[in-house]
């Protein structure tokens, strides 16, 4: 699968004085800017105007795009000839104009690039998306797109969007794929996807890619966004069509190529981090007789190192939507991001899972979700107060059709979004707060409260009343069993 880095928030970023410059990127509303700022926050700020919320630094110029969510950067490169000389005519296998490539600046998708134009004969925009995998340093990703034949380097926070349109949904739904996957890979997915047809869109391109192997669910969550919002794209799996087998293949590929070969250590799990999540396969875990290692987890202490001592968290809900953390309404990344600490330190989160994939076979993993479960379990045991049994009987009856949806990659299938509007419309009264305990990996159920609460004390109190006459049960039980009483009268003859 593509590995997605993210930007820091603290990279100190070079660039050029601002000032106007006509037809950057053929877009006139492009300005270029030549001077130090000491973080990404600064010149987000100064940013702000432009409407851009997402931040690529390049030693050479960048343009700052007007009215969409991203700022471009154009990689000046030695090998800008050889790609003009590619672009002319075609590939090996066939010709395109322009590819916007998942990239991480991996050695997968640094690969990816030449490879590209030497089969299709393209330019190539590298494209990152920033779900909070955590990464804290740009790391000269735009001169890793550079030395590749990369032609554009385009970087996008997607953190709010993420949690708010796609994990929010989730959870207000309940999804939970086979009895205890969270969706955490799953629901980041079409969000990046999204935000590659937009970026194709921008810059012109005629097709995507994507780094994801044939034999994963990744690549089918990938593929069917882009059928879903542009079936007019083309797409290149190169997976799917190359001779590169393995790790070695990849390494010569880029030698032959003169791609800097990442010197990074390669772990020996594979692993995907979101805001919701942290994965890991490979390695002992392909093994399901085995045990993880405790030095494996990341997101989470161990719960027997956990503190000896309790943590309470009041979660306040609206409408089925988590808002605030002990009585702090925050910005639904911040609220999450928070938790995310909180039940970390508490070792919340972890689970083990033999899961089915959507290509057939079976695989076990290893999921981190510390705020997610936190989340999870808020929000369902505000339903207990909120929601009738009927009610909370076909929405967990939907929940699974959900999570299989959303787990398979059709976040933007009609039926998802139907069934997502009857959550919504089911939730309203979902509103309220839940008080957790956290201690040593279990989260427990203190208090919850909700001015939409279905349970009335003076109804379900053990002394008499006037709404519920106990003498009533009698009539309501011989009516109820009915059905029961004749079928062992007729066993009896009677």
């Amino acid at each position: 699968m593509a590995q997605l880095k993210a930007i820091s928030p603290t990279s100190s970023i070079n660039l050029a004085s601002c000032g106007p410059k006509r037809n950057t990127l053929s877009n006139p509303d492009n300005f270029i800017c030549s001077r130090k700022f000491s973080s990404l926050q600064e010149l987000s700020g100064k940013s702000s105007s432009l409407h851009g919320h997402a931040i690529v630094s390049n030693n050479g110029p960048i343009s700052l795009t007007h009215k969409n969510r991203g700022i471009r950067a154009v990689l000046s490169s030695d090998t800008g000839a050889e790609a003009s000389k590619a672009t002319k005519g075609g590939g090996l296998r066939g010709k395109l104009n322009k590819v916007v490539l998942a990239y991480s600046g991996g050695l997968d998708t640094s690969v990816i690039v030449p490879w590209l134009r030497e089969n299709y004969g393209c330019e190539v925009v590298c494209f990152t998306a920033d779900v909070g995998q955590g990464i804290k340093e740009l790391d000269g990703l735009e001169e890793k797109a550079k030395a590749s034949g990369a032609c554009q380097l385009v970087v996008k926070d997607l953190k709010e969007e993420f949690v708010r349109d796609y994990i929010f949904p989730c959870l207000r739904a309940g999804a939970v794929y086979e009895r205890k996957y969270l969706l955490g890979t799953s629901m980041a997915r079409p969000v990046i996807a999204k935000a590659m047809v937009d970026v194709a869109r921008e810059v012109g391109a005629d097709a995507v890619s994507h780094g994801c192997t044939g034999k994963g669910n990744d690549q089918v969550r990938f593929e069917l966004t882009f059928f879903a919002l542009n079936p007019e794209l083309n797409v290149v799996a190169p997976w799917r069509e190359w001779d590169i087998t393995g790790r070695e293949d990849a390494i010569e590929y880029a030698k032959k190529h003169n791609v800097p070969v990442p010197v990074t250590k390669k772990s020996i799990y594979s692993r995907d981090r979101n805001l919701w999540h942290l994965s890991h396969e490979g390695d002992i875990l392909e093994d399901p007789a085995n045990e993880p290692k405790k030095d494996m987890y990341m997101m989470s202490v161990d719960p027997e190192d956990a503190p000896n001592q309790p943590e309470y968290v009041e979660i306040g809900i609206d409408s089925g939507i988590p808002v605030s953390l002990d009585g702090n309404t925050l910005s639904p990344a911040s609220l999450l991001a928070e938790l995310n600490e909180i039940g970390g330190r508490h070792g919340i989160g972890r689970i083990d899972l033999v899961e089915n994939r959507l290509v057939g076979m079976k695989s076990r993993g290893v999921y981190e979700t510390p705020g997610g479960t936190i989340l999870f379990n808020a929000v369902r045991e505000l339903e207990t107060l909120t929601l009738d049994r009927e009610t909370i009987q076909v929405k967990d009856s939907l929940a699974l059709k959900y999570a299989e949806l959303v787990y398979a990659g059709r976040w933007f299938d009609p039926l998802r979004e139907s069934m997502d509007a009857f959550m919504e419309k089911i939730t309203e009264t979902t509103t309220g707060s839940v008080t957790l305990k956290l201690y040593k990996g279990s989260v427990s159920v203190t208090g919850r409260t909700s001015p939409y609460s279905l349970y009335r004390e003076d109804i379900s109190s053990f002394e008499s009343g006037d709404i519920y006459d106990q003498a009533d049960a009698a009539g309501f039980i011989r009516l109820y069993g009915l059905p029961m009483r004749v079928r062992a009268m007729l066993k009896k003859g009677i």
